[in-house]
């Protein structure tokens, strides 16, 4: 049989912080074995990994032995370190998770008692309390999360990419895959150009059910992403650090919030309304291949049959600025509407699967000669390099195997 010139050892598709993890974990644990990644846009974490809050979270919210509870937990303490290591700014500033209605409360203990188990440090407060952290903050109760933090992200996935000496290669939009499990994977970009690999690692976040499905794996998910809308306080100065309302457990977003970030400024939000395409940063971004797609997945209409009332209330929180001002006084009572201004949104990947249920951990599965991350939503960031990590892992073992 003839002998096939492979371009790299591992393509790893998608330029995100677990994308840039993945290549500088493989070759960290294996050095020598040739790495390229391949991102459409034309530079790093352009997407989920750059559109965030910019919090390193503690993991107190997750369920205790999931991925993101194990991974949180470590990737906050490794995250610091890194940061610490290549110079990148962040700081360790706790967070305060606040009860402002009775019904909240035993959640609130739930979540000390879930804090506990997931062996992170929880301080409980009564009101007075909560205003020592936080003067203009009002509540019933809260507890103070002291690993929480904050970093720039993008600077972290910058210094991924550089640190692993794998070849990136950015404005390379993945059209084609034609994989053959004994011959291994060909890659075909949007310029024509065509790369042979042994292994395939599929990064693509808010498109990786989609690289799937080109490699010819199945991933029993689709993609649906949900778009976060913030806004950033004309007065900066009525919050001092990170603050929380207590979420509903029944849902995987954090619910309005309050974060000081990197740069000295403070935003507000996200809310989670549906996006109108992959990449619908706003109402007018439409792209009818990608909403047809969501549409016709039976698990989008389970979801809206089941959740249509918060939906309704995210949605009138996209559309009005008072009602969103509202979800924010009932952290800080002393905001008005013309304190917000529109900052940057951006989309959550979530994967739904067929009947409607919202993934709630990390998902990565194995095909021949590929691993598809299908699920790295918030924190992902936070816990990407124990994620690059166990992807490189994965894919190393594949690549014994190939």
């Amino acid at each position: 049989m003839r002998k096939i010139a492979y371009d790299c050892d591992v393509l790893v598709i998608g330029g995100g912080i677990v994308g840039l993890s993945t290549a500088y974990a493989i070759t960290r644990a294996a050095p020598g074995t040739r790495v390229t990644v391949l991102e459409k846009e034309a530079g790093p974490a352009r997407h989920q990994t750059g559109r965030n809050s910019g919090v390193i979270h503690s993991g107190i919210y997750y369920r205790p032995g999931s991925l993101k509870a194990r991974y949180a937990v470590k990737g906050a303490a490794e995250m610091v370190k890194f940061c610490a290591e290549y110079g990148i700014a962040h700081s360790v500033t706790g967070k305060l998770i606040v009860a402002t209605e009775r019904e909240e409360l035993p959640r609130l203990h739930a979540l000390v008692q879930r804090g506990r188990e997931n062996g992170i440090p929880v301080r409980e407060l009564g009101p007075a309390q909560i205003t020592e952290y936080e003067p203009e903050v009002r509540g019933l109760a809260a507890i103070h999360v002291g690993t929480t933090g904050i970093c720039d992200f993008v600077a972290v996935a910058e210094q991924l990419g550089d640190a692993s000496g794998a070849e990136i290669r950015y404005g390379a939009e993945v059209v084609r895959i034609d994989r053959r499990p004994a011959l291994g994977v060909a890659v075909r970009t949007a310029d024509g150009t065509v790369l042979r690999a042994r292994v395939l690692v599929n990064c693509a976040g808010l498109h990786c059910d989609e690289v799937a499905r080109l490699t010819g794996d199945e991933p029993g998910m689709r993609i649906v992403p949900f778009r976060g809308e913030y806004y950033a306080l004309a007065r900066p100065e009525l919050v001092r650090g990170l603050v929380y309302p207590v979420p509903d457990p029944a849902f995987p977003f954090l619910g309005v919030h309050l974060t000081r970030g990197i740069d000295g400024e403070v935003h507000i939000g996200p809310n989670a309304v549906p996006a109108l395409a992959r990449e619908g940063y706003g109402w007018g971004v439409v792209r009818p291949r990608e909403l047809g797609a969501t549409v016709a997945w039976p698990g989008s209409w389970r979801i809206a049959r089941r959740h249509w009332r918060y939906g309704a209330g995210e949605l009138r929180r996209s559309v009005s600025k008072e009602a969103f001002t509202q979800a924010v006084r009932r952290l800080l009572p002393e905001v008005r509407a013309d304190d917000l201004v529109r900052a940057p949104a951006g989309v959550r990947a979530q994967a739904v699967l067929r009947d409607g249920t919202l993934v709630d951990d990390f998902l990565i599965r194995e095909g021949a000669r590929a691993v598809h991350v299908l699920n790295a939503p918030s924190p992902a960031a936070t816990a990407s390099l124990p994620i690059g990590r166990e992807v490189a892992r994965r894919a190393l073992a594949v690549l014994d195997r190939a």
